[in-house]
């Protein structure tokens, strides 16, 4: 890359950084409030309405990210044709998937007593309201949610990102301040709402503002366009729907099986959906980045961005998550308080553990999309998914809410083998060797926190019983840690630049 490219990567990467930290703030900051301010009961149920609207998402059918993908491309090819007939008619499937939405949403709400059999009758309605409105709001703004890939293919980031954060800044506020003035869980889904479709009216002015050449138009729709669409698309469409699998029902099957544990099993879910939101804003910024690489051909360069930006990620994880694993109860207690701690922190351990191992797989993820190949990894997720699901099921009528987090492991692990033995046999456009991947992008950074997990295994089993000798035996597994990162978590021509940046002599 040349230096105004890697300029826009990096400003690509710190606005889904700034996205993903409005988004932490407030995945951080609300349970705080609501959790002290709210029966287990009602924050159960409220968790439950934003699980099941989020169901509308899935209905995207990863036309955003095709969006960002064909802007991007055709931006380097001049095909803007192409590019204004697969806007046009990727609008046009997103206005009628809004509509199956509404719809949906709407079915739900009337299965809820029906499903969820222990959600306590006095928070039936109001949740039903709640998930109308939510989920409604969510159904509409699914055609603007191409306005987000037009911007994330021009590369401008920072413009989705404002508004995202920002959104969900605003919704977070209002629904403190209505839980504070004793409202209901009816009043919170009318907020979220309404800041929802705020949003969109901004997105869209934007869009006029900022993009006007990318034109929408009915006489653009065509079948040609639309079978591109869904060419590049009906992979995605299957991860989305792995990853409905994976992620997208473990807090409606613990109320199914368990209601009582939803708020202490969705707090715990919170932290680790923070894992996931901050890996996928520093990595998928790698989509239209690659898109370009593979126009230039550089498929050698791909293989390479892809073990470094994995190397990097799998540190970023477990500097993340270590902490969740062997402080889960400290954090959760000082988080939400002690009763959440004692039932939520095993729940929080094994969900870590794995959301840490899946998200590794997400820089080779975003590339395969930047290079239009996730068509080949098709049958990986599905198996995933289908595994997550029945372990989980299986789980969750057995051992309740712990239950269904096992079974979340169980299918993460299944995935990470298929990637390792399936997929990364099949994706040639992005050239490596997998040994290379598994011991530069995995083993490195894990090698480094070896001193670390030592020494945390060491205190579960031996003990320390004096003060001193535990904050010694830390110090020294915290050097033992730096010096495993400067020695072999850092490539060679990493540790030169950094030589030559601090040592090297002025003038």
């Amino acid at each position: 890359m040349d230096r105004k490219e890697k300029f826009v990567l990096l400003k690509n990467a710190m606005a889904n950084v700034a996205r993903g930290t409005a988004g932490a703030f407030v995945a951080v900051v609300l349970p705080l409030f609501l959790t002290r301010l709210m029966s287990s009961d009602e924050y159960g149920a409220w968790s439950l309405v934003l699980q099941l609207s989020a169901f509308v998402g899935y209905l995207d059918f990863g036309i955003q990210t095709a969006i960002g993908r064909f802007v991007a491309y055709t931006g380097e090819s001049g095909d803007t044709e192409l590019r204004d007939r697969i806007a046009s008619t990727s609008a046009a499937v997103l206005a009628a998937a809004g509509v199956l939405g509404i719809l949906g949403i709407v079915g739900l709400a009337l299965l809820i007593p029906h499903v969820f059999h222990q959600v306590p009758p006095l928070l039936l309605r109001n949740s039903r309201w709640a998930l109308v409105l939510v989920g409604g709001s969510l159904a509409v703004g699914l055609p603007c949610s191409l306005l987000n890939g037009i911007f994330v293919g021009l590369q401008r980031y920072e413009v989705p990102a404002a508004i995202i954060g920002g959104s969900r800044l605003l919704s977070a506020l209002f629904v403190v301040l209505i839980v504070r003035h004793g409202g209901n869980i009816t009043q919170m889904g009318a907020a979220v709402a309404a800041v929802n479709l705020a949003s969109y009216g901004l997105q869209y002015l934007l869009y006029r503002k900022m993009a006007p050449r990318v034109q929408f138009s009915s006489n653009l729709v065509s079948w040609r366009a639309g079978r591109e669409l869904f060419d590049y698309s009906f992979s995605l469409s299957i991860w989305s729907f792995a990853t409905l699998l994976v992620t997208g029902l473990d807090v409606s099957l613990v109320a199914h099986f368990e209601f009582e544990k939803v708020a202490y099993y969705s707090v715990a879910a919170t932290l680790t959906v923070f894992l996931i939101g901050v890996q996928y804003a520093l990595f998928n910024v790698l989509i239209p980045s690659t898109a370009v690489m593979q126009a230039r051909e550089n498929s050698i360069r791909l293989g390479q961005v892809m073990i470094t930006a994995t190397r990097y990620g799998s540190f970023i994880l477990l500097l993340m998550g270590l902490p969740l694993i062997l402080a889960a109860k400290g954090i959760l207690t000082v988080w939400v308080g002690p009763s959440y701690a004692e039932q939520g922190a095993r729940i929080l351990q094994v969900l870590t553990v794995a959301n840490v191992i899946r998200l590794t797989a997400v820089p080779y993820a975003m590339i395969l999309i930047g290079t239009g190949q996730q068509r080949l990894v098709t049958i990986t997720p599905l198996l995933e998914g289908g595994s997550n699901l029945i372990t989980s099921v299986i789980g969750g009528f057995l051992f309740g809410a712990i239950g269904v987090a096992i079974g979340t492991l169980l299918g993460v692990l299944v995935g990470f083998a298929g990637n390792l033995f399936y997929n990364m046999r099949r994706t040639m456009e992005v050239k490596f060797r997998i040994a290379d991947y598994v011991r530069d992008g995995l083993l490195r950074p894990l090698v480094c926190i070896l001193p670390l997990l030592a020494v945390d295994l060491s205190f579960r089993f031996l003990g320390s019983s004096v003060p001193a000798v535990g904050y010694a035996a830390v110090g020294v597994a915290v050097m033992a840690t730096l010096l495993l990162l400067w020695r072999y978590g850092l490539v060679g021509s990493e540790r030169e630049r950094l030589r030559t940046r601090h040592f090297a002599p002025e003038g």
